[in-house]
Order: C-alpha cells, then structure tokens, then sequence
C-alpha cells in the first residue's frame, strides 16, 4: 500500500510566478501542482493548498493556521510536507514543533529561487522532502539542499541561503 503523504502549500519564493505586464515575482497562482507532475512518485498525495504567500508577509496568526494544520493533517497521514517561503519558515517551524508531540514526520522546504527560474532549487527541495518524509521518525524538520535539520533550533543562514543549526550559526559569528 503506498504511503499517504500530505503537501500543504502556503506561498512562497518556491511557488512565485514572474509576470510579464508588472515585471515582478509574485505569488499570483499555485505552481506545486505542476512540479509534482514532474516527478515519478510511490506515494498517495493528499493536497492542502492553505494559502499563498510571502513568508514575509505572514502573520502570526497565519504561522499558527500552518502548525495547526500540519498536526491536523499528520492524524491521517504518515507524514506532512509544509511548502513554506524560506524568511519565516523558522517561526512556522518552531511553532508546530511547540503545538504538540508530532506524531509523524513534519517536513518544512521551500527554495531559495522560484521554480519559474531556470536555475532552481525548488525541484529538488521538494523531492528531498518527499524522500526524507517517508524515512524520519516523528518530528518536526527542514529538509533543503541535502540536508535535514530538526526543529527546535533550524535557522536561515542569510550570508550562505541555506539552513543550518542555530548553535552552529552563533558560533560562526562570533
């Protein structure tokens, strides 16, 4: 029986479009759906498209919506995937570590450029976190560019744009 997996899809620099009559990125439409057509999967997806915004411009009622559903989604599911813009993806990330105990893996990705781009990282944050939901233990984590990082303490490292340890972070800039 394949894995049921949900993807909740909230925005960000992942899923931003570029148009042609303003000249700007912007999240205007939901691309996760066609990236997912691009990949060979063994799994069930279940999609949860919450929202579609800048992490930016996220509220904190809006990282609480995140964690809520993510804990909700995770009660029938055997794993939880967040697409979620990667400035405000530690706050999403820690709030659904503190909500509760998960009880599957919860998997925070997103890309450091949209997947509009030619040159991306969106497709493969995406499949890492596919992969990585199916084999974690239960808790909450950030699966990008190879490497998977738990909640609390995974960090957005602004110099390198990528995750890292918040421990190792404080260290690199003292």
């Amino acid at each position: 029986m394949k894995k049921r997996i949900a993807i909740i899809s909230t925005g960000g620099t992942i899923e931003k479009t570029y148009s042609e009559l303003s000249g700007v990125l912007a999240n205007d439409a939901n691309v996760l759906d066609l990236m997912l057509s691009h990949l060979r999967l063994n799994i069930e997806i279940i999609r949860f498209p919450l929202m579609n915004k800048d992490s930016l411009h996220m509220s904190e009622a809006d990282h609480a919506l995140i964690a809520h559903t993510a804990h909700v989604l995770s009660q029938t599911c055997e794993g939880v995937v967040v697409v979620h813009g990667t400035d405000r993806l530690e706050i999403s990330g820690e709030l659904t570590f503190s909500e509760q105990k998960p009880i599957v893996p919860i998997v925070f990705t997103g890309a450091m450029r949209p997947w509009a781009l030619r040159s991306t990282d969106a497709l493969q944050n995406i499949t890492e976190a596919l992969f990585a939901v199916k084999i974690l233990p239960p808790g909450v984590y950030v699966v990008m560019h190879n490497n998977v990082l738990s909640f609390p303490g995974a960090v957005k490292d602004r110099k390198k744009m990528c995750f890292v340890s918040k421990k190792k972070l404080e260290k690199t800039s003292k």
